[in-house]
């Protein structure tokens, strides 16, 4: 795997922390959702194998997506979304997601409504994500792995040492 890197987080500071870690790639993504995101649930990608990590958020919810990427040729590239307070007094959370991949855009999936956010790659691609959740997905991170130089990056790489 490429070197990755912790980059965001966005949304609120409610529900406690958790980390999926860095992987190889993202493969699937089910999420939860009504007024919010109630739950996201990553399968990523380990040295060829599918890895399930563990639901963040509630129960709650009355629609569900399942977002399948055609890995490897299909990566993920940029998620949004927004997030606001969805009860009074209460801590925002995340209430829409959107993801991009080099292929295709999906969603997005809850109400747009609220902050916005926007995290794009660069040429890179999200190996995974970490964030806060509780009853609701309250904040979402993520982990970068940039991409490998070209030889031609490398050989120039090597010369401007000189």
């Amino acid at each position: 795997m490429d070197k990755s890197k912790e980059l965001g987080s966005w949304g609120g500071n409610g529900g406690d922390e958790w980390e999926d870690g860095a992987h190889n790639g993202v493969r699937e993504i089910t999420l939860v959702y009504g007024s919010c995101i109630d739950s996201i649930r990553v399968t990523y990608d380990n040295n060829g194998k599918p890895f399930l990590a563990e639901k963040h958020g509630g129960f709650g919810g009355t629609k569900s997506a399942q977002i399948k990427l055609q890995f490897p040729e299909e990566i993920l590239v940029s998620v949004s979304g927004h997030y606001c307070r969805v009860v009074y007094g209460g801590n925002p959370v995340i209430r829409s997601l959107t993801f991009k991949t080099n292929k295709r855009t999906l969603g997005p999936f809850g109400v747009q409504e609220g902050t916005p956010f926007n995290f794009s790659t660069n040429g890179g691609r999200i190996v995974g994500f970490y964030g806060r959740s509780g009853w609701f997905l309250d904040s979402l991170g993520f982990y970068l792995s940039r991409p490998k130089p070209s030889l031609g990056q490398r050989v120039w790489a090597m010369f401007k040492r000189f």
